[in-house]
């Protein structure tokens, strides 16, 4: 395996490729050159859109939320923003072009990577849920490194997102990970960029912060982990239950545009709840958190859970059901 030494080597690699993601998405500056004016162009970047293609994301009832957005300067907006992004209908053939640009991943796991068709998919959500010590944190660690290969070496040739709710990102497990794929370990760290949210609300302020980020530089990876846990502490009880809900979907909205404008990847993972239905033939049935919303948001759904000694059983829910062992 090809080892990389330095960061400008990394860098180098990247740069290579970049011109071709330059039509994944245009820039909201390019509405200057539609008759909007410069000032309203930056009130939508201070509410985090940077992008046409993000812009056309929002609908106008959130646009004219925006402080000094009126009702005509929306509708004149959104006419700009159409003639620059196409949103209409496309042909079959164009699709397929499109989604050629999918990146696929590896988990650094060859059977992992066989179900999943080569790896995690950019431009989709693949969500991992199961008991703690189940292998969902370490396999986002993993990923850390991987998506940073360059797309010969099965990588996405991108930096990586790593938003943490419960305090488990471990810089020092990246080193030996980094080491394992030839990689230089301080380059890999200096290609994370990562965060720690302590409320719901923090959270999804850290999601709108990224499309600066993401606009400017090329990202392959974003990790939430785990997109539950500060909502099942921030509301509580069956009271706040629909509340609670209304505001993940809005997360999870939130998430998947993110995936699709920049092309990114999305690594999520979730937590695992006491389900009574489960049947009387499993010891100890448990389901993902987050209900029906959750589950409609992934594309791809992994169930871990520990095996014999240090494997662990990794069973992947996407329109089918396949195992893997690690």
């Amino acid at each position: 395996m090809q080892a990389f030494k330095s960061e400008e080597q990394l860098q180098l690699v990247q740069r290579e490729e970049i011109d071709d993601e330059e039509e994944l998405f245009e820039m909201i500056d390019k509405l200057t050159n539609h008759g909007i004016n410069s000032g309203d162009v930056k009130k939508l970047q201070d509410a985090g859109i940077y992008t046409c293609n993000g812009l056309m994301m929002h609908t106008k009832k959130n646009l004219t939320g925006i402080k000094g957005l009126s009702e005509a300067k929306v509708d004149k907006i959104c006419e700009a923003a159409e003639k620059i992004v196409n949103f209409g209908y496309i042909t079959g053939s164009d699709a397929l072009i499109k989604r050629k640009s999918v990146v696929r991943i590896t988990t650094g796991s060859q059977a992992l990577d066989e179900l999943l068709g080569g790896g995690i998919e950019t431009s989709s959500i693949t969500e991992a849920f199961g008991e703690f010590r189940s292998g969902k944190t370490q396999l986002a660690h993993t990923l850390c490194v991987s998506t940073q290969l360059p797309t010969h070496m099965k990588g996405g040739n991108g930096k990586v997102a790593y938003i943490d709710t419960e305090g488990t990102f471990r810089p020092d497990r990246i080193v030996p990970i980094a080491e394992r794929f030839g990689m230089d370990a301080g380059a890999v760290l200096d290609n994370i960029i990562y965060a720690r949210a302590y409320t719901y609300e923090h959270q999804y302020n850290l999601l709108l912060g990224l499309a600066a980020k993401m606009s400017e530089e090329p990202f392959r990876l974003l990790i939430v982990d785990s997109v539950i846990a500060l909502f099942r502490v921030d509301f509580t009880g069956r009271g706040e239950l629909a509340d609670r809900q209304q505001k993940l979907a809005q997360m999870l909205s939130r998430l998947i545009k993110i995936a699709e404008e920049f092309n990114v990847a999305v690594y999520m993972t979730n937590q695992v709840i006491a389900d009574p239905g489960g049947g009387v033939f499993i010891s100890d049935p448990k389901k993902p958190a987050g209900g029906h919303v959750l589950a409609h948001a992934a594309t791809i759904r992994l169930m871990f859970r520990k095996g014999k000694g240090e494997q662990r059983v990794c069973k992947i829910t996407a329109g089918g059901i396949a195992d893997a062992k690690d």
